[in-house]
């Protein structure tokens, strides 16, 4: 299992969700970081998920 990191930003820079979870690939990380975003009505605020070695999963603003 590898980390990732998802933060979620407003549009003056004030960070709205900061969080960490774990998931076997990159895929079934995007697909937990876009579930989360939904969940939390976080889909149209600029967003980031990452892995713990720095990578890019998943980028929306």
């Amino acid at each position: 299992m590898v980390t990732y990191y998802l933060t979620v930003f407003e549009k003056n820079g004030e960070k709205l969700l900061d969080e960490s979870f774990e998931a076997q690939s990159e895929n079934e990380a995007k697909e937990i970081g876009q579930r989360k975003l939904e969940e939390q009505n976080y889909t149209d605020k600029t967003h980031r998920c990452t892995s713990a070695a720095g990578k890019l999963v998943l980028f929306g603003r």
